[in-house]
């Protein structure tokens, strides 16, 4: 796995994000319906740009959530982020300026900037770049990726561990399965084209929320909180 911040990925990776691209995962607390996150993704210019609606609802308040990244077109690094409620200015924003050398960060009126000294990602970017590094390490004809056990991701919060987990198969879909730490998130990515986000799962103050991939007609997914069987020792 290619560390935030190497060469650029290559053909499989790069494909990704060249065209743009629209899904949905339903967040379920307990097994419980707790709203949708609605995903776009589209090339614009030299950049990649990533907006995440979360619409949380059902046995959580509701409340929605706007998340809009910018990527590297070819390393999926972030360039910029912003989170707010979609309606106003957005509450936080980061931007990362190659050029001026600076990260920038503002929260309401504060604004405070560092030296860029190394790449950062952002809640979004490093989601796509996990699902980039996935593709790229799937061998030809599909097949386990051979992606390593541990690395690791620069956030503005600090340093996140990256930790392989044993693969699962989600709606009979053989997955790759990552730990995030700090913050004990769980990431499940499907091994083939197109490597899609099968199954997030994010502590919060009321629980686990799941947010599982919405079916394709045809076929049902596997309930929120079902055992999936694992694939590797």
């Amino acid at each position: 796995m290619t560390a935030p911040g190497g060469p650029a990925l290559g053909a499989a990776a790069g494909q990704l994000y060249a065209a743009p691209e629209a899904f949905t995962l339903t967040l379920t607390l307990g097994g419980r319906y707790a709203g949708e996150q609605q995903w776009a993704i589209h090339p614009e210019r030299s950049v990649v740009v990533a907006r995440v609606q979360t619409d949380f609802g059902g046995v959580l308040p509701e409340i929605r959530r706007v998340q809009t990244s910018r990527l590297h077109p070819r390393q999926f690094t972030s360039l910029g982020y912003a989170e707010g409620d979609g309606r106003s200015r957005a509450a936080f924003e980061a931007s990362f300026d190659r050029r001026s050398g600076l990260v920038t960060l503002r929260q309401g009126r504060d604004e405070a900037s560092a030296p860029l000294t190394t790449d950062y990602q952002d809640p979004v970017s490093l989601l796509l770049w996990l699902r980039a590094q996935v593709a790229q390490a799937t061998p030809e004809g599909a097949g386990d990726p051979a992606t390593p056990e541990r690395t690791h991701a620069q956030l503005t919060g600090g340093r996140v561990l990256i930790q392989r987990l044993p693969d699962q198969e989600i709606g009979g879909r053989p997955c790759s399965a990552f730990y995030l730490r700090p913050g004990g998130a769980y990431v499940f990515v499907e091994q083939a084209a197109p490597w899609r986000l099968m199954r997030l799962i994010q502590p919060t103050d009321f629980g686990p929320v799941e947010a599982n991939v919405v079916a394709a007609p045809g076929r049902r997914a596997a309930p929120a909180g079902t055992p999936e069987r694992r694939r590797r020792p």
